[in-house]
């Protein structure tokens, strides 16, 4: 029951977030590109600080270890970032941003983030980049499953909302050098389903080192949180109208909202 949980899991949040990216980045729904952002970071955050660290501060693990567990696994996501492992080229789009509409500039940024990055390294160094991540997904995915079917939950559909603006990342570099958005959006599902793979391996290490359980969650988390404050919230911190400023913060606690309706409707079950 827990391995087709977890195949559930991962299939869904490593394909329905690239099909979702899809209709952000090719559809009607381009204009919420800015609002995904926000969402996505609330969901991470909730479900690394209300979900997946409670769990594992319930276990007999003293806090400091845990504590460090968490440092470390920041330290580690950083030092994976730099070496363009886990976020292939997201970080420098930061620092591209002009006097766009905001609404429409984190789309402009990946665009040109990841047009550079696929003239010189080319579209399948992007889809190599994409599958680890997603591999590692798939990973963290599995830790929750293994510990809770509503801690599962939670963690898929955090990772669903924070892959989809990587996603579209993507989706922009392979419509350069693929030709076609079908053959791009055919490429990153590929690469989504890596999420299943993570998955199984996860089941089987977990499982294996089950009695690491609690620091597995503890690591999940800190890739959450990472991923949130250093990739997400830096691409909102613009100067925005009041309106925006609090549609952002709306949109921001809807994620937060979001996973805690998960593991609400979860528990019920």
């Amino acid at each position: 029951m827990t391995l087709i949980a977890i195949l559930l899991g991962t299939l869904a949040a490593g394909i329905g977030s690239v099909w979702l990216a899809a209709a952000l980045s090719f559809g009607v729904l381009a204009r919420y590109t800015q609002h995904m952002l926000s969402l996505a970071a609330g969901a991470l955050l909730g479900t690394a600080f209300l979900h997946l660290l409670p769990e594992a501060f319930e276990s007999a693990v003293e806090p400091h270890t845990l504590f460090l567990t968490l440092l470390v696994g920041v330290v580690f996501f950083f030092l994976l970032d730099k070496a363009e492992l886990w976020h292939h080229g997201h970080e420098h789009h930061q620092h591209e941003a002009g006097d766009a509409d905001p609404a429409q500039e984190h789309g402009h940024q990946h665009g040109h983030a990841h047009g550079a990055a696929g003239r010189s390294a080319g579209g399948w160094a992007v889809l190599a980049g994409d599958s680890v991540h997603c591999f590692g997904d798939g990973i963290l995915i599995a830790s929750a499953f293994m510990a809770d079917l509503r801690l599962g939950v939670i963690a898929a559909v955090a990772v669903l909302a924070h892959e989809v603006p990587h996603h579209m990342g993507d989706l922009m570099v392979l419509r350069l050098t693929s030709g076609t958005r079908k053959a791009a959006l055919l490429k990153v599902t590929l690469a989504g389903a890596i999420t299943a793979l993570g998955g199984l391996v996860g089941y089987w290490l977990v499982d294996l080192l089950r009695d690491y359980l609690t620091y597995f969650l503890v690591v999940a988390s800190s890739s959450f949180v990472y991923v949130a404050l250093a990739d997400l919230i830096p691409q909102l911190q613009k100067r925005l109208s009041l309106s925006e400023t609090l549609a952002q913060i709306a949109w921001l606690l809807a994620g937060i909202a979001l996973v805690t309706l998960a593991s609400a409707a979860t528990h019920a079950h």
